[in-house]
C-alpha cells in the first residue's frame, strides 16, 4: 500500500471517528453538562440509561440507511467492506437488528426520561433513515438535513435532563448544526469520486470549482464565531468561554478561508483535522466553564428582551411592547399580534381609491401649459373678432366698434 493510500485510509478513519465523536459528545458531553446543574434531579445512573438508549437508535437508524444503500456502498471504496455489500451479514438479519435496537433505544427513552426525548429520538430515526437517506440520491441539499439529525442529540440531551426545551438547548443545537458543514464538506471534496461512483449527490459534485463549497463551510463557521457569547448571555458558561469559543470558530475559519484561496485536496485536509479538533476542545471548554442550569425558561428570555427594548426605544423616545410571552411555536402568530399594536397608514377602500384616481385624472386633464394657453387666448381673440362682419371685412376697428 502506498504512502498516498494510507493516507486517505487514515482520513477515512478519522472521519469515521469523527462522526461518532460528534454523536457521542453531542448527547453525554455537551447536551448533559449544560443541562444538568446542582439544582437538578438527575443521577448518573439516569444519563447512562439516556446515553444507551441514544447509542441503540443511532444503531436503528445507521443500519436503517445502509440497508437502504447497499448497492451504493459496493461501489464506493470507503464503503465497499462495510458487512452488507461485503456479504458478511444477509439483509434479513440486518433488518432484524434495526428494529429491535430501535425499539429498545425508544423504549428505554421512554422507561427512564420522559415524553418529549422519547419523541425526539423516534423523530431522528424517521429524519435519518426516512428522509435524509434517500435525499442523498436526489439533491445536493441532503447534506443540510443531515445537520439537522446531527443537531438533534443535544436537544435530546437537554430534554432528559431538564424535561423541556429551555434557550440553551438551542444553542448547542446550532453548534452541532454549523460544525457538521465544514466537517463533512472538507471530507466531501476528498472523497468526491468516490461519491460520484456511488451515485450519491453531493455539493462539491456539482462544484467543480470548489468555491462554493469553501463559501459553506466559511459561512457556517462564522456562524460559529459569536456561538460563546450567546451561550454566556443565556447564563450557560462563564464569560471565558465567550473568547475562548471565538478563538476556535477563527481558527477552523482560517482553514476554510485557506481552501476557499486554494480549493485542493490539501486545503480540505487542513479544514477536516481543524474541524476534528474544534468538536472536542469547544466541549471541554464548554464543560470546564459551565454554570449550573438556572433553568432559563422562554418568558425569562422575554422578559430580558422587554427589558432591553425597553432601554432602547427610552433612549429613542418610541414605545414598544413584545408580546406577553415568547414562544418558538408561536413567533408567526405572536408577530401578527404585536403589528396589530403598531400604528400603520391604513388605506382606502378600493371604490374610494379609485374615485381618487378620477379626479385627479380629471383635474390633470383641465390643466393647459402655459404656451397653449396663450394660443388659446388668441385663438379666442381672433375667432370673437371675426364673428363681428364689420371687423373681419376691416370697415371699422375694434375700438371703434367699442364705441360704437
Amino acid at each position: 500500500m502506498s504512502a498516498q493510500q494510507q493516507g486517505q485510509k487514515l482520513l477515512l478513519q478519522l472521519s469515521l471517528f469523527g462522526r461518532q465523536l460528534g454523536s457521542r459528545c453531542a448527547h453525554t458531553g455537551l447536551s448533559c453538562p449544560a443541562g444538568l446543574g446542582p439544582s437538578t434531579s438527575h443521577s448518573s445512573s439516569s444519563q447512562l440509561w439516556v446515553a444507551c438508549s441514544r447509542g441503540l437508535a443511532t444503531a436503528c437508524a445507521n443500519t436503517l440507511n445502509q440497508l437502504y444503500e447497499i448497492a451504493n456502498d459496493g461501489r464506493m471504496a470507503r464503503t465497499c467492506n462495510r458487512p452488507l455489500p461485503a456479504g458478511r451479514i444477509s439483509s434479513r438479519h440486518a433488518m432484524v437488528f434495526a428494529l429491535l435496537s430501535g425499539a429498545a433505544g425508544l423504549l428505554m427513552l421512554h422507561e427512564k426520561t420522559n415524553p418529549l426525548t422519547t419523541s425526539l429520538g423516534a423523530a431522528n430515526i424517521l429524519l435519518y433513515a426516512g428522509i435524509y437517506t434517500p435525499l442523498k440520491q436526489l439533491t445536493i441539499f441532503n447534506t443540510w438535513v443531515g445537520a439537522v439529525v446531527g443537531a438533534i442529540p443535544p436537544l435530546m440531551g437537554w430534554a432528559a435532563a431538564a424535561g423541556q426545551l429551555q434557550p440553551g438547548a438551542w444553542v448547542l443545537a446550532a453548534a452541532l448544526f454549523s460544525w457538521q458543514m465544514p466537517h463533512f464538506l472538507a471530507l466531501a471534496w476528498m472523497c468526491k469520486d468516490d461519491y460520484a461512483r456511488g451515485g450519491f449527490r453531493m455539493l462539491p459534485s456539482v462544484d467543480h470549482t470548489g468555491r462554493r463549497t469553501a463559501a459553506v463551510a466559511l459561512r457556517h463557521c462564522a456562524f460559529l464565531l459569536p456561538l460563546g457569547a450567546v451561550a454566556v448571555a443565556l447564563q450557560l458558561t462563564s464569560p471565558w468561554f465567550a473568547g475562548e469559543a471565538a478563538v476556535l470558530a477563527a481558527a477552523m475559519a482560517a482553514g476554510a478561508v485557506r481552501f476557499r484561496a486554494q480549493p485542493t485536496a490539501a486545503g480540505a485536509r487542513q479544514l477536516f483535522k481543524g474541524s476534528l479538533l474544534y468538536l472536542p476542545l469547544l466541549l471541554a471548554g464548554l464543560a470546564a466553564h459551565r454554570q449550573p442550569n438556572r433553568h432559563l425558561t422562554w418568558q425569562d428570555l422575554q422578559d430580558s428582551l422587554q427589558d432591553s427594548a425597553a432601554e432602547v426605544a427610552g433612549n429613542l423616545g418610541v414605545s414598544v411592547r413584545l408580546p406577553e410571552q415568547l414562544q418558538p411555536g408561536k413567533l408567526w402568530q405572536q408577530l401578527q399580534e404585536l403589528q396589530g399594536q403598531l400604528h400603520w397608514p391604513k388605506l382606502r377602500p378600493v371604490e374610494e381609491r379609485y374615485a381618487v384616481v378620477l379626479e385627479m385624472q380629471r383635474q390633470l386633464q383641465s390643466l393647459k401649459c402655459p404656451s397653449r394657453a396663450y394660443g388659446d387666448s388668441r385663438e379666442d381673440s381672433s375667432s370673437s373678432s371675426s364673428a363681428d362682419p364689420a371687423v373681419a371685412d376691416g370697415i371699422i376697428t375694434t375700438d371703434d366698434r367699442g364705441s360704437r
